[in-house]
């Protein structure tokens, strides 16, 4: 397997790898064979293989956790990880510019013909679940909600403007106006929430605070009593609270948590994703049999997500 990093020098230098005479970069005007024989040669001489890993912040602090345990167990190996989205990823993989995208969705039919029309061969590894909380103040009451009432608060012509619709009042929040928190379109998370919240071909409201980073749509609901937000169940802190989730009026109101994720019980429950272009070979192939081993699986399950079947952890 040629392992081939071509993205950026400051992910390389990040964690550690030299460049100079030792290969493994494509330079300007060099070809791919050229980069190709360059990188092995690197290897030959000590060099290390470098597996470039980008795509969704959900997965981000999982992976660099990964990442930086991987780097114990295969000294010659190092995984470069980035963030920026899982659409990014996504697209840097049907590039060729990165081996694994992270994804907290699911490719688009769109992603996938162009893929293919790439030459690219697109396959999907579930490494993880996830509970999608929905976010609000610690001080704000509200204790429960619907998928029905969720869209009303964040779907185009959804009516739900003021706390008070909801049947609470919001301590500091005098305004009473409901402060829409969501992520950025390029994110796995805002297009999971749109598909299982809004629903098939209904839009999100305007005039939402669009935030880059899983963190900082939890952050920002810690921080605005008004507010409401989602994001991973791993984001969560003492500063926010999560209200359970129920499809429907009738139905049972389930809180976000790793029990849930896994079982499919949470109404906002989603499987975590890794994307390679074609079945992985060589040490792309080795690092992602580890994350699927029990010490990869115990790592997520540490970070706050649910692993992809019941594991032993120390």
């Amino acid at each position: 397997m040629r392992v081939i990093p071509l993205v950026m020098m400051g992910m390389i230098l990040a964690v550690g790898c030299g460049g100079g005479d030792e290969g493994g970069e494509v330079k300007l005007g060099q070809s791919i064979e050229d980069a190709v024989e360059k990188a092995d040669e690197g290897k030959k001489r000590g060099g290390r293989t470098v597996i470039q890993n980008k795509g969704s912040d959900t997965l981000v602090n999982v992976a660099q956790a990964w990442a930086e345990e991987y780097a114990k167990v295969e000294k010659n190996v190092a995984v470069a990880v980035t963030g920026g989205g899982s659409g990014t990823g996504i697209s840097a993989m049907i590039n060729g510019t990165v081996d694994i995208a992270n994804a907290s969705r699911k490719m688009k039919d769109k992603e996938i013909d162009a893929a293919k029309k790439n030459g690219v061969e697109p396959i999907e590894h579930i490494v993880g679940h996830d509970a999608l909380a929905v976010y609000v103040h610690k001080d704000n009451p509200l204790s429960e909600a619907t998928l029905a009432q969720l869209k009303a608060v964040y779907g185009e012509g959804g009516e739900f403007e003021k706390w008070s619709q909801l049947g609470v009042k919001v301590p500091g929040c005098d305004s009473d106006e409901i402060v829409r928190v969501r992520r950025q379109n390029n994110s796995g998370t805002y297009a999971y929430f749109k598909k299982a919240v809004l629903g098939k071909g209904n839009e999100y409201k305007l005039g939402s605070r669009d935030m880059h980073g899983s963190k900082d749509v939890v952050d920002l609901v810690a921080k605005t009593p008004c507010a409401i937000g989602y994001s991973g169940l791993a984001y969560a802190t003492d500063e926010v609270k999560m209200p359970c989730i129920k499809k429907d009026d009738a139905a049972a109101c389930v809180n976000p948590a790793i029990d849930t994720a896994s079982d499919g019980s949470y109404p906002i429950a989603r499987p975590l994703m890794m994307y390679t272009a074609g079945e992985p070979k060589g040490e792309i192939k080795t690092y992602m049999d580890w994350i699927l081993s029990d010490t990869g699986q115990c790592i997520i399950l540490k970070k706050g997500y649910a692993p992809v079947r019941a594991v032993t952890c120390k």
